[in-house]
């Protein structure tokens, strides 16, 4: 398939075929600038061209198992590979700008005790052409251009690094989207944030916290057990130093566990000085085995006022797509096709 390769490489396939290098580059911006979904769609390319590489190629092999559009006009595609193997995706139009959510990997393997996408287990990594192919499906779908990408989807993007930084080197040189406008989601691996942050790329970074407290956070997050809160929370430091960047924490407030006064308070002990962004998200329903629940608006706005009394740069997630299943694992979960094999995270070697 043709989504994956970059211009470069475009060009050295036009040539193998006996056609001029610049086709190449017409094809990427067919591909890439058009977001074509097939070769009947590039109307400036030769014949000869055209029919040399459909027999060959095909720009994707993405298929939508299930599209949803949301009562806030959200959209949310159910994609895969023609393996039933089904991974999500989301388009957030916004007024100013508009965004998608892409997903890293078929499930996903970090067991989460309050997440969708982990009661389902983990199968597999996405490639390059699967990663990008996601964003071209959303672009298909909306008359702007998207502009803001974010790797909160399915998976942990950093379990699947290179091919990541691929999809977005990409995005960036062929899409022409700003690495600045490209923020990755992680549940805390730090080797990984270690080598992010090695690129000097603009990219802004997040990390799932939901609790300063190692107790609760290794009954919320098992990745806790390997790289403890001060751990990765001075990875993201450093992180933050190497790039520049602000990095944000994103906070679940789950009812009775994580949303006290006491770990407000700690939380800005534990980010004082550090330019960033504390992201509060209340929990939204899925029943995980666990009893979690949603906080009242009060338990929220009193976790928020702690906060920010003591200086912390604060926002609330806008919460949108409730009545299509929208967040992260929650479609694939009621659909019928293979997600995923149910491999625990102790059996996904993590890099140490």
């Amino acid at each position: 398939m043709l989504v994956g390769l970059d211009q470069a490489q475009l060009q050295d396939l036009a040539a193998d075929l006996g056609f001029e290098r610049y086709r190449g580059r017409q094809l990427a911006k067919w591909i890439y600038g058009k977001a074509a979904s097939g070769f009947h769609e590039m109307r400036d390319l030769p014949r000869p061209f055209i029919d040399a590489l459909a027999a060959r190629y095909v720009v994707s092999e993405l298929l939508t198992a299930e599209h949803k559009h949301s009562s806030d006009s959200v959209d949310k595609l159910l994609v895969h590979n023609g393996d039933g193997q089904v991974y999500e995706c989301v388009l957030l139009p916004y007024e100013d700008r508009v965004s998608c959510c892409l997903s890293s990997q078929v499930g996903c393997p970090m067991g989460c005790t309050f997440c969708a996408t982990g009661l389902g287990g983990f199968d597999r990594n996405l490639t390059v052409s699967e990663i990008v192919g996601q964003y071209l499906a959303l672009q298909r779908l909306s008359a702007r251009r998207i502009s803001h990408v974010v790797f909160m989807g399915m998976g942990e993007p950093l379990l699947n690094l290179r091919n990541l930084l691929l999809a977005m080197k990409i995005l960036h040189e062929e899409v022409g989207l700003s690495y600045r406008h490209m923020t990755v989601s992680t549940v805390g691996l730090v080797p990984q944030i270690n080598q992010l942050a090695a690129e000097k790329l603009p990219i802004h970074l997040a990390l799932s916290l939901h609790s300063p407290l190692d107790e609760i956070r290794n009954r919320l997050m098992p990745v806790n057990h390997k790289w403890p809160v001060e751990t990765v929370v001075g990875a993201m430091r450093d992180y933050q130093r190497a790039t520049g960047r602000k990095v944000t924490f994103e906070y679940l407030l789950i009812d009775q566990v994580n949303d006290t006064r006491e770990q407000a308070s700690a939380i800005a002990r534990l980010v004082k000085g550090m330019p960033c962004f504390v992201n509060l998200i209340p929990f939204n329903w899925v029943d995980t085995g666990q009893g979690f629940a949603r906080p009242s608006k009060e338990r929220v706005q009193a976790f928020r006022k702690v906060l920010e009394s003591s200086g912390v740069n604060v926002t609330e997630r806008v919460e949108r797509g409730h009545d299509i299943a929208a967040a992260c694992g929650q479609l694939a979960g009621q659909h019928t096709g293979r997600f995923a094999n149910r491999r625990s995270l102790s059996t996904v070697p993590l890099r140490s």
